[in-house]
């Protein structure tokens, strides 16, 4: 059980796609029966660590409005256990949606404020990687690419990130490019060589729309780490790839897979790209994960 919650700050990115004056106050609306609520906007990149780390210092919950790009800043930015809610503001909200959450953002900011009337919560581990924290997943190669190109697709004139529809469009290019093929050119310690990594600490990787993609079928929150990694990738064996992560299978021929985790170290033959929850942190030669264990106590 929490401790009696007197306020709560809401952090806000209102450059997110399904972030509005509207929306925002219709969820103030929501969780007004709960909680003292706080609105705190970003106005910049990284701007939701430097509010989360002052945040968790001076309320008893901190609570975002936003996608999952500022879902991870947050999380990088808190440095005590206090209760985190998460409320649907972006294109795709893994993470909200993972945890069971509603999609409206209205209704899940109601269930996060029941949560903190309640004190229930649900205390899951997080990733790291390089010294950066994520909540769901991060990624070695080619997901990680296409999040870089999505990066350089840019935003609309409002701020928001491209649809699913420029995102299937981009992701057909990019193996285009590649004539679907993706050849070994990294190591995994300890499992083998592969094509490319994802590792993940949640059953959904990311979702397609309504589908939720699980290419780590048994990754939990309440675990460690789990990596699936194709040794090498075909025209033939894309559709089987694409469906491995439809159907949530046990991963079959050609993929490596570890599970729960506490480490998991990737050496790239050359620099590759690396990505946490969508963001973009450049190119990496190795990439150092860690599970960090019963990490956080999050509002469901």
């Amino acid at each position: 059980m929490l401790r009696s919650v007197q306020s709560a700050a809401l952090i806000v990115n209102p450059f997110s796609s399904r972030v509005s004056g509207p929306k925002l106050e219709a969820v103030a609306r929501a969780l007004a029966p709960y909680v003292e609520v706080d609105p705190i906007l970003t106005d910049r990149r990284g701007h939701a660590t430097d509010l989360a780390r002052e945040a968790a210092n001076n309320h008893d919950a901190v609570l975002v409005f936003s996608g999952d790009g500022v879902f991870n800043e947050v999380v990088n930015g808190v440095q005590k256990q206090i209760p985190l809610g998460f409320i649907p503001g972006g294109r795709t909200n893994v993470l909200p949606r993972a945890l069971g959450l509603p999609r409206d953002p209205v209704a899940a900011a109601r269930r996060i404020g029941e949560a903190l009337a309640a004190g229930r919560t649900r205390t899951i581990s997080l990733g790291r990687v390089n010294g950066r924290r994520f909540t769901f997943s991060a990624g070695v190669g080619a997901d990680a690419e296409l999040i870089r190109k999505l990066d350089e697709a840019g935003r609309t004139h409002d701020g928001r990130l491209p649809g699913d529809i420029a995102v299937g469009w981009l992701l057909v290019r990019q193996f285009a490019a590649r004539r679907g093929t993706y050849n070994p050119s990294l190591q995994i310690e300890g499992l083998g060589r592969a094509a490319f990594a994802l590792v993940s600490n949640g059953d959904a990787y990311t979702y397609a729309g309504p589908f939720a993609l699980r290419f780590s079928p048994k990754s939990r929150f309440e675990l460690g780490l789990d990596v699936v990694a194709p040794m090498r990738v075909r025209p033939r064996s894309l559709p089987g790839l694409a469906w491995h992560g439809i159907r949530g299978g046990h991963p079959g021929h050609g993929l490596l897979y570890g599970h729960d985790l506490d480490r998991i170290r990737i050496f790239c033959d050359l620099p590759m790209p690396l990505q946490v929850d969508g963001e973009d942190l450049g190119d990496v030669r190795e990439a150092h994960f860690e599970a960090e264990r019963d990490a956080a106590k999050v509002l469901v």
